[in-house]
């Protein structure tokens, strides 16, 4: 289905990173359940429930640092530097796709990024090993050098809009692509759930690619119940 295809897009949850080392949310015992995510309405109105946020941040980011690339998004970045691909759609947030070699314009990250930090106000970008530092030293949620604006995570939580410029470029991706590929994904977060929907609606074959079943899996052209890595490795060796 891939070597027919003119365009594959592929839409990834946290599958891909599970063999990377980064836990999924939903599994019974996944540390995310000890840290969860602050709502974005809590987090505004309270600097306790900002610095609990900033706490939490750096207590999942020291359960997974020095993850790598796995064999899935390795194969996804052979299939962009091939064409094969125009980009990669992704729930995820840990910016493993750039790190395989995908360039960052080709990565539509719907739920942001939780490998740097931004200003609400400003926009400005700040580096987490600085915003830590601040922390620690001070006990304090940080706030922007530039203009005193509350610095966040770069990640889209819970209560907060979706990126709406990300949140168009996944349509249109989605819109030209004759291959749909959904990889380690549940598929019961919406609205980026629908995109695979999207895609088989609008003429393109679908493909599910998770260890546990889907809703969606009766919609789709292929429904492999496997490891990601052992599925795609193919595609990784010709990187």
């Amino acid at each position: 289905m891939i070597a027919r295809a003119r365009n594959v897009v592929a839409f990834t949850g946290a599958g891909i990173s599970t063999e990377s080392g980064v836990p999924d949310f939903r599994s019974p015992g996944s540390p995310w359940l000890q840290n969860k995510p602050i709502d974005f309405g809590e987090w505004l109105a309270s600097e306790d429930a900002r610095c609990e946020a900033w706490r939490r941040k750096f207590t999942m980011d020291d359960i997974y640092r020095g993850a790598q690339p796995s064999a899935g998004h390795r194969a996804l970045a052979a299939l962009v530097s091939e064409g094969k691909s125009p980009g990669i759609i992704t729930q995820n947030i840990d910016g493993l796709h750039q790190a395989s070699g995908i360039p960052d314009e080709r990565v539509v990250e719907l739920h942001g990024n939780g490998t740097y930090a931004t200003c609400l106000a400003c926009g400005l970008r700040h580096e987490l090993a600085d915003v830590r530092r601040a922390f620690e030293a001070t006990g304090r949620a940080p706030t922007c050098r530039d203009c005193g604006g509350l610095v966040k995570s770069a990640t889209i939580s819970f209560g907060q809009a979706m990126p709406e410029a990300a949140m168009q470029r996944a349509r249109e991706l989605t819109l030209g692509c004759d291959l749909f590929l959904a990889i380690g994904s549940s598929l019961v977060v919406y609205p980026a759930a629908g995109f695979p929907v999207l895609a088989k609606r609008n003429g393109a074959r679908l493909v599910i690619l998770n260890r546990e079943p889907t809703d969606l899996d009766s919609l789709a052209d292929l429904v492999i119940g496997a490891e990601i890595g052992t599925v795609l490795g193919p595609l990784a060796a010709t990187q």
